[in-house]
């Protein structure tokens, strides 16, 4: 397959989805062409279940569809369509979902080194505030109707809707997309995309083919990562020992272990322990540790880093072992343990804080109530 890896759809399959690709696609290819009518992609973010659907979509509607038996050609009238984001037989709620090059473009790493401090805050910022809408998003049940005249207008060819984040929906919405699951049409397909599909009605689920995408063999993640990090991250060598530390953390999922290898917030995590010490010896104030923080991280960044570092601090007081080797926290922990209660407050209003954010709470005050929270850990 031609090199067009910028977009989404024609990215490389990857290594832990091969087999399950060519078993789809045989199906595809194959008499008598079967394709589940309705497929779900669900499972722990950073396993590649939105990569392996965009890029199924984008082969199923390719016009050389039988000459690129490994992925979409990227050339024909169908993938430039793809590319624009205009194509008339791809329907996705919610309407962010759709895939472009801008998203491709600002998912990855592309800050130079010569960028200032501040240009690198407001970059994350913007990708946290993008982050914030998409989740607060949900899929209502005029979004579900307006599918209905796409779905049921026959004698279009194939037609493919991608409902992502779909445990989003509402109760009328999920009801609303039954009768279409109970009453396939010919050439139409649903994908149903979900991080938490606990909260999928089980009246959805259980009209739906589940794709096996959750198991992925550890050596087969450990190779991804350590290619896919190419040995040095922020200028230092990532050793075989530092790669298995960020698939425990991402929970074997690879994409997550690579993300958050290259986050700027994951890398400040000696930072953030020596700031809570601080904190809690009354050496430095809240106020100053907030002024601080807000030049170095976004306040959504920093809340991620703070939930890592309390799971950690967790487990050590549950007597099991960190899973963190690369910095001292079990030796800040031999002076001082927090209580339970304390460390299940301080979870509290980090939740809380995030949804504040989502009401345009502003950051900075935002982020001097988490520097005195911190302070009372």
């Amino acid at each position: 397959m031609t090199d067009t890896t910028d977009n989404i759809y024609f990215a490389p399959l990857l290594p832990w989805q091969e087999r399950l690709w060519a078993q789809l696609t045989n199906k595809v290819s194959t008499p008598p062409h079967n394709l589940p009518h309705a497929l779900l992609a669900a499972g722990m973010e950073g396993m590649g279940k939105r990569e392996f659907v965009w890029r199924l979509v984008a082969w199923l509607l390719c016009r050389k569809q039988s000459q690129y038996p490994l992925g979409a050609c990227g050339h024909c009238e169908s993938c430039q369509w793809l590319r624009s984001g205009t194509h008339p037989s791809l329907q996705v709620l919610p309407i962010t979902s759709m895939p472009t090059s801008a998203d491709q473009n600002s998912n990855s790493d592309s800050s130079s080194e010569s960028l200032g401090r501040t240009s690198k805050k407001k970059s994350a910022d913007a990708k946290n505030a993008k982050a914030v809408s998409r989740s607060a998003q949900t899929i209502k049940i005029d979004d579900i109707r307006a599918l209905q005249p796409f779905i049921y207008q026959g004698g279009q060819g194939m037609r493919i809707c991608v409902l992502d984040h779909a445990e989003q929906m509402t109760i009328a919405a999920a009801n609303a997309l039954l009768k279409t699951l109970e009453e396939p049409q010919a050439q139409v397909h649903l994908f149903l995309v979900s991080d938490m599909p606990a909260k999928l009605l089980p009246t959805i689920k259980s009209r739906v083919q589940q794709l096996p995408l959750q198991v992925i063999e550890s050596e087969v993640a450990r190779d991804y990562v350590t290619h896919e990090l190419g040995g040095v991250v922020n200028r230092e060598a990532v050793s075989p020992l530092h790669i298995e530390q960020l698939l425990q953390l991402a929970n074997g999922a690879p994409l997550a272990a690579v993300d958050l290898a290259k986050a700027t917030w994951y890398s400040k995590r000696a930072l953030w322990l020596t700031t809570w010490q601080a904190l809690r010896s009354g050496k430095r104030s809240s106020i100053a540790a907030s002024n601080y923080w807000q030049n170095e991280l976004g306040l959504l960044d920093f809340i991620k880093l703070t939930e890592l570092m309390l799971v950690d601090i967790r487990r050590i007081g549950l007597g099991l072992q960190g899973s963190q080797q690369d910095i001292s926290l079990l030796v800040a922990l031999e002076e001082y343990q927090p209580m339970d209660r304390a460390l299940e407050t301080l979870a509290t209003q980090l939740q809380q804080t995030k949804r504040a954010l989502e009401q345009n709470v502003q950051e900075k005050f935002a982020y001097d109530k988490l520097m005195q929270d911190l302070a009372s850990l």
